[in-house]
């Protein structure tokens, strides 16, 4: 459609939106730029190229396959963009076809630059003489005990195939002649690359490696002693990872949730890779046999699987890495002799992790979990991980006679095994433990510390963009706000009524909280922006969020601009609206910024006539966090705080010209031009050097 009609178009026009699958392989698309930059360390490029085929491997489990659920039972509703299901799964499967292609050219580029850097993969057949008999003997003595080989016959049906497994399909032929077809399950407890012997080419030390599925096909004659192995090819199954759960008829849902991640390994098949050397006959046995549709059988040069390759990181080459860095300690915290309820009683303080170190989060815990004059810890935990320090702090607190109550979301995608293991673990200590909400994830990130001083009750509160993971608060951007106010003190208060009781509360003093007042707050401070821009051309919003898809968000933003309010936003990944539109959205301006760690913050500021106004939240502008999750902005009320994050971690990421990329309308994205004499910016980089913490351990 010309910019002209659009222009004069209605806000629901399907020509005003992006569809959000497209939206998210775009993002995609740009981690895989990072692996292509040769101004990143070369093995930093090589775990970007991982993560796309991770992130590629979790978008089949989950969108594809509800999309496919989609087509399946018939839903003719249409997308924003206009687009019926079968529609969108059409030009899903031919972007993400590309996306593969493109990350496999990536690995050709890479793996001669590893070369050059003393790490190579070489193929079983390039092996020396030695090599190859140190790695045939890893699999006489370590892999040939794990394999089980599945003979397919009338007596032995096809074997069910896991998801995310990597297979051998083979073809058998026996004494007399005849050909069947057996499979081989590569073991995924196993490392993917098997290293050989270092060796020196006379100036530095080169590490060779070779791909496990190649050493297993070499040795396939000792599964099937008398037989000849004719052919064999890789393959791999992705499925269905949706775990369905019907809360309302669910007696127990822990127990519920147990049985559907069970379930998930059985879960429909979605995608089939293979090797392009693999016959039709060899397919069609696969098709049958998976039930597959034959759209869903994707053809790439191996390896397949390529989220494998990130095992290169690991390497102890400093050298071709980000160089280390030790997260400060914020200033308030700095002080030994003052404790951390003493110095959050002084003033809000504010964490902006990794740079800030995730210990204080800790030791705010640990202080209330030792602490006498503490009676109660309650917390929300979504993704905590395996080893989670934050969890034995309130299984110590359990232990010292605390009040801890804690809401443990099973449902958190690809955690729920980790959190039911925690849950059952908080509970043998008497831990209060709630699984949520029926209908509603609880997606908000905060703790509650009440404590006794003196004649009153203090309520200590850490509220944060992010999950309570010691680990990805390293690898991840995030912001947390330590304050005893009050007002904010009460409201989570309510907040953990409302999760572990019964509460029909409508209004909270300072929070926003999804799904009952979020929304309609976000608009009322959205329109307000409107009001100041009629009354004297001062509307200004920033927002910083991870995805930007619900329809009338976007339709609002779009009224915003309308009415010339200016609208920054940095959207990580999915972006469904479209910028500079004459007349519709020319006010916008998007950018989206993909860097060392993982952009993960939300942050929405609003100029509000001079009086600013800023909340932090783990919301996105996305239906499921704004109507079916529990979720909370919390507001920063601190004039330094605020001045801090609008002019030293906002306007730093609106000047970033290295790591960001600038949407068009068109809904493509190109690094900005920087102009001559322009200083470069890498927001993430600059993050770190302002604290001066480059180089440490």
């Amino acid at each position: 459609m010309p910019e002209a009609m659009l222009a004069a178009a209605d806000l629901g026009d399907p020509a005003l939106f992006i569809d959000r699958e497209l939206s998210l392989l775009d993002f995609f698309r740009r981690v895989l730029e990072e692996a292509e930059n040769p101004a990143n360390p070369l093995l930093e490029r090589v775990r970007f190229l991982s993560i796309v085929s991770s992130n590629l491997a979790e978008f089949f489990m989950v969108r594809v396959s509800g999309l496919k659920q989609q087509v399946e039972a018939g839903v003719s509703e249409q997308s924003p963009t206009g687009l019926l299901p079968s529609g969108q799964l059409q030009a899903v499967r031919s972007a993400a076809q590309e996306l593969m292609l493109q990350a496999r050219s990536c690995l050709r580029k890479l793996l001669p630059l590893l070369e050059g850097a003393g790490v190579r993969i070489l193929a079983y057949e390039a092996l020396s003489d030695a090599e190859r008999a140190y790695v045939d003997h890893y699999f006489q003595e370590v892999v040939f005990p794990v394999l089980t080989p599945l003979a397919v016959d009338p007596g032995r049906p096809f074997p069910h195939i896991s998801n995310m497994s990597l297979n051998l399909a083979l073809v058998i032929r026996d004494s007399a002649g005849q050909e069947r077809f057996a499979r081989v399950k590569l073991p995924g407890t196993l490392p993917r690359l098997l290293q050989v012997h270092p060796q020196s080419d006379g100036k530095q030390q080169v590490i060779n490696f070779v791909w496990l599925d190649q050493v297993v096909s070499a040795n396939l004659g000792s599964l099937f002693p008398g037989m000849k192995v004719v052919q064999s090819y890789p393959f791999r199954v992705t499925r269905d990872a949706e775990v369905s759960i019907q809360e309302l008829e669910a007696e127990d849902l822990l127990e519920t949730i147990e049985r559907g991640v069970r379930q998930r390994r059985f879960g429909r098949v979605v995608r089939v890779t293979v090797d392009p050397n693999m016959p039709e006959s060899i397919r069609d046995i696969l098709v049958e046999n998976l039930e597959v549709d034959t759209r869903d059988i994707y053809t790439l040069e191996p390896p397949l699987g390529m989220s494998d390759i990130a095992q290169l990181h690991d390497l102890e080459r400093p050298d071709l890495k980000y160089p280390p860095f030790l997260p400060a300690t914020p200033p308030p915290l700095q002080d030994p002799d003052m404790s951390i309820f003493a110095a959050i009683r002084r003033e809000d303080i504010l964490l902006h992790h990794p740079y800030d170190s995730f210990t204080p989060v800790v030791n705010f815990l640990d202080a209330a979990a030792r602490d006498p004059a503490v009676l109660a810890i309650k917390q929300t935990l979504y993704r905590v991980g395996r080893n989670s320090p934050v969890v034995e702090t309130l299984l110590e607190a359990a232990r010292n006679g605390k009040q801890v109550a804690v809401l443990v979301e099973l449902k958190a995608r690809f955690d729920e095994e980790s959190n039911i293991e925690w849950a059952r673990a908080l509970e043998r200590e008497g831990v209060h433990v709630v699984y949520g909400l029926l209908g509603l994830k609880t997606h908000s990130k905060i703790a509650l510390v009440v404590r006794q001083e003196g004649e009153r009750i203090r309520r200590y509160v850490h509220l944060s963009t992010g999950n309570y993971n010691s680990v990805t608060a390293q690898q991840y951007t995030d912001l947390g706000l330590f304050t005893c106010d009050d007002a904010i003190g009460a409201d989570a208060s309510d907040v953990f009524n409302y999760l572990t009781g019964y509460s029909d509360k409508r209004e909270y003093r300072r929070f926003l909280v999804a799904p009952i007042n979020l929304r309609s707050g976000l608009e009322g401070l959205i329109r307000r922006e409107m009001q100041h821009q009629a009354g004297g051309g001062t509307g200004h919003m920033i927002f910083k969020i991870n995805a930007l898809v619900d329809k009338p968000m976007i339709q609002l933003l779009y009224e915003a601009s309308r009415a010339g309010v200016r609208i920054d936003l940095i959207v990580r990944g999915m972006c469904c609206l479209r910028p500079g539109i004459p007349g519709v959205s020319d006010t916008i301006h998007v950018t989206s910024i993909v860097g060392r760690f993982l952009e993960h913050s939300r942050v929405f500021w609003f100029r509000n006539g001079g009086q600013e106004e800023v909340y932090l939240g783990s919301a996105d502008l996305m239906m499921r966090n704004l109507d079916r999750r529990v979720e909370i902005l919390f507001p920063v009320s601190n004039p330094r705080l605020i001045r801090h994050l609008r002019d030293d971690v906002l306007a730093t990421y609106l000047a970033d010209n290295t790591k960001a990329r600038v949407m068009a309308s068109d809904g493509t994205y190109t690094r900005p031009e920087r102009r001559d004499g322009e200083e470069q910016v890498d927001s993430q980089a600059e993050f770190i050097r302002r604290r001066g913490i480059q180089g440490g351990a």
